[in-house]
């Protein structure tokens, strides 16, 4: 590893929170698509798909742990529904665009030309993979510490009741409590090759945008921008 990439993944541990690794290379494969992998012929396996599996797994009992814990009252089918929205892409997506993980990722030229950086897809499966890493390199709490402190408001949708709604509406009836106002959809952006395409939509009121989301179709695409806009009007 030079020391450019040294000092970025350090840059990034800083800027997501975590201490220094013990052991950087698996920070490094954590973020190594295998689009790069195999465009730069690097040897076997040092990609982030295995721990992407692994983070996955953890990302699953850590968010159902916490439920579990949080709300004794709260039946299976409620808490699976409820972990299913919260360690789903499109949170996890939206949560690595916020700390600006698509520019530690390394990437093939193919990815990146079709905007792989901003692929929601792409960036779940980083900190998937980047919560394996943690739990390799350090410990399952560090790991826990880590993804609670990042999918905070979205484990707060829970508590408000919030998770599993239909957030175009919620976002009218909040928008027009005072009165009419206009609101629009509209596509931002598509990726992806046509038959896995991804949507990015954005919702604005009165001509200000609000929020952004992304998802597999336009109309899912619209109940995630709805649901950002309400989580930055501190709606929900």
């Amino acid at each position: 590893m030079d020391n450019t990439r040294k000092k970025q993944l350090e840059e990034f541990l800083r800027t997501v929170g975590l201490p220094p690794f013990q052991n950087l290379l698996l920070l490094d494969q954590a973020l190594t698509h295998s689009s790069y992998a195999n465009e730069h012929k690097i040897r076997h396996g040092y990609f982030n798909e295995r721990l992407e599996f692994l983070g996955d797994a953890i990302l699953d009992l850590v968010v159902g742990e916490y439920l579990f814990l949080q709300y004794p009252q709260m039946q299976e089918g409620e808490l699976s529904k409820a972990r299913a929205s919260i360690v789903s892409e499109a949170p996890l997506a939206a949560v690595c665009s916020a700390f600006h993980m698509g520019k530690y990722l390394l990437l093939g030229h193919g990815e990146i030309s079709s905007g792989g950086r901003e692929r929601p897809g792409i960036l779940a499966d980083a900190f998937e993979a980047v919560v394996g890493a943690v739990y390799m390199d350090a410990s399952y709490e560090e790991a826990r510490k880590f993804i609670l402190r990042h999918l905070r408001d979205y484990l707060a949708l829970v508590e408000n009741g919030h998770y599993d709604q239909d957030y175009k509406t919620l976002f009218q009836e909040y928008i027009q409590r005072d009165g009419e106002h206009h609101i629009t959809y509209s596509l931002c952006k598509e990726s992806g090759p046509d038959h896995d395409k991804t949507f990015t939509m954005q919702v604005a009121a009165d001509g200000k945008v609000l929020g952004e989301g992304c998802g597999k179709s336009k109309k899912m695409a619209e109940q995630h921008a709805a649901r950002q806009a309400l989580l930055r009007l501190h709606a929900i």
